[in-house]
């Protein structure tokens, strides 16, 4: 298993290198990129079941024992994030190679599009098996480096804009991070994640505190939690769909997961417990007024990503396994069904012509596919009964009101409440999108056709046609988001061990140093 282990960060960083020396050959980068996630995705799915039996996997890097060499850490929690991120992001890839069907090379030039594709995959899955701080920091710059390219793909202003404002703040982040990652090894001599639990717990409790809020505001800019969340509602929605889509799904969980670690192994001791709930429930509230107030239903997205980060943080901030394992089922739906919605959104871009909410209307009639596959991931983030978004509310919830404080409280309201208001903007959204008639629009001009089939000639020269395999991947992410409330039972069973072994750092620690450490 250690050799699967490196195999996923090694797998995605060669298929990067691969795919750019066929620049020439778009179907082969395709092909490369496909076999490399679908690889990945196997071997996250193998390591998931190997954790399960035999407990989590470390591994050391060239042969140097940890806290001297790289070490790449595999539990449950990294396990399931491995696998959940390797099928987002091979669904958006799929995505993404219908559309490159149909438009060339205008939406995501092939010759860069999928080497950056692959070396964004690299940035991800290394950040989850990450050991020690400077290589989760090295994840992040991986990211930062693909996730421009992949924003400003297509060259037009607005991308470029965009683009800029998305790597100045990250930059600053990426500097606070690198700065707190200095002054951690300056007090501590080590940076591996397992031992600093220890000595960190050694250092005046001020240093602990400075050092600790500087690591959250680092990944709390990474997971766009209020107030350092203002960027991304301007950023997202400027990249082609498929890049929106996953860009959506994944990389502020990364952030999440980083939050996540820090709170559970680098400072197991809660000191920020009441920060981090006062602030999750300001996300939540902040996120959805801002969607609420939207147009276009790609910003509205972008601010309902915001609001939901507020549940994940309300899982951690309680602090107990339950709270934990509700918070990581949370991740895994909402990883999910943001990233369905995103590409029902691209869908509905072709159909119309537009993502402005106010120039659609009357697509229930000429696009009823395109009107379930939006409606189904809508209704979970909703959180309407059974679906996987009402599972995890109610776990929250429940984890909440075991917890009894009166924040925790008012948490439970603040979250019931923001379901609603999601469930509101979106239900106010499909009406308008779907069922209103086409004439009711203002400044109605005639939509696009429908969907045609792959290949089928255009009669008029501005009419883009949707490629069946973009609509078959969306339909596969709403059969996964769905699959998530028929298997509701065995994965709140993974979570929950998912919680309890990252609820305090005694498991994640011996896993590290079996032997133990001075």
């Amino acid at each position: 298993m250690s050799a699967l282990t490196t195999l996923v960060v090694l797998l995605p960083l060669l298929g990067a290198a691969a795919a750019l020396t066929q620049a020439k050959h778009p179907r082969v980068q395709t092909f490369i990129a496909v076999s490399v996630l679908s690889a990945v995705l196997v071997i996250g799915v193998a390591l998931l079941i190997a954790v399960g039996t035999n407990g989590a996997i470390a591994v050391n890097i060239g042969g140097w024992q940890a806290p001297f060499g790289i070490v790449l850490v595999v539990d449950r929690l990294s396990a399931l994030m491995l696998v959940v991120s390797a099928a987002v992001l091979l669904a958006v890839l799929v995505f993404s190679a219908g559309q490159g069907l149909a438009d060339g090379d205008r939406e995501t030039p092939v010759s860069i599009y999928y080497p950056t594709y692959l070396i964004l995959a690299t940035g991800v899955f290394n950040a989850f098996v990450a050991g020690d701080l400077f290589n989760l920091y090295v994840s992040f710059e991986i990211l930062l480096v693909a996730s421009y390219v992949l924003i400003t793909v297509g060259g037009t202003a607005p991308r470029i804009r965009a683009g800029t404002v998305y790597i100045v703040v990250s930059l600053v982040s990426s500097v606070i991070f690198l700065a707190a990652i200095a002054m951690i090894y300056g007090a501590t001599g080590t940076v591996n994640i397992a031992q600093l639990t220890v000595r960190l717990a050694e250092l005046p409790a001020d240093i602990q505190l400075i050092l600790h809020v500087m690591l959250l505001i680092a990944f709390g800019i990474k997971a766009a939690v209020f107030p350092l969340s203002f960027w991304l509602p301007d950023s997202y929605p400027m990249a082609p769909a498929p890049v929106t889509a996953v860009f959506a799904g994944l990389l502020t969980k990364v952030g999440v997961y980083a939050i996540i670690r820090t709170e559970m192994i680098i400072f197991p001791d809660g000191q920020l417990n009441t920060v981090l709930l006062i602030v999750a429930g300001l996300t939540m509230v902040a996120g959805i007024l801002g969607a609420v107030a939207q147009s276009d239903i790609k910003r509205l997205l972008s601010f309902t990503l915001v609001s939901h980060i507020g549940y994940m943080l309300f899982g951690i901030g309680i602090d107990t396994a339950a709270g934990l394992a509700a918070a990581t089922y949370y991740i895994v739906h909402h990883i999910t069904v943001q990233t369905t919605l995103f590409l029902a959104t691209g869908l509905v871009e072709r159909q119309g012509g537009t993502t402005g909410i106010n120039k659609l209307g009357g697509m229930l009639k000429t696009s009823p596919m395109i009107a379930v596959l939006f409606f189904i991931p809508m209704l979970s983030l909703g959180g309407i009964p059974p679906f996987s978004g009402f599972l995890g509310k109610l776990a929250l919830f429940e984890a909440g009101a075991n917890n009894g404080s009166v924040l925790a409280w008012v948490l439970i309201g603040c979250g019931a409440l923001v379901s609603l208001l999601t469930l509101y903007a979106l239900a106010r959204a499909w009406s308008m999108i779907f069922w209103r008639d086409a004439d009711e629009v203002a400044n109605y001009e005639n939509p696009l056709p429908m969907i045609a089939e792959e290949g089928a000639s255009a009669e008029v020269e501005s009419v883009r046609t949707t490629p069946r395999i973009m609509v078959a991947s969306t339909v596969a992410m709403v059969a996964v988001s769905v699959g998530l409330t028929v298997f509701a039972t065995p994965l709140f069973d993974l979570s929950a061990n998912a919680g309890e072994n990252i609820d305090g750092p005694g498991y994640y620690v011996t896993t590290v140093f079996p032997g133990g450490f001075e």
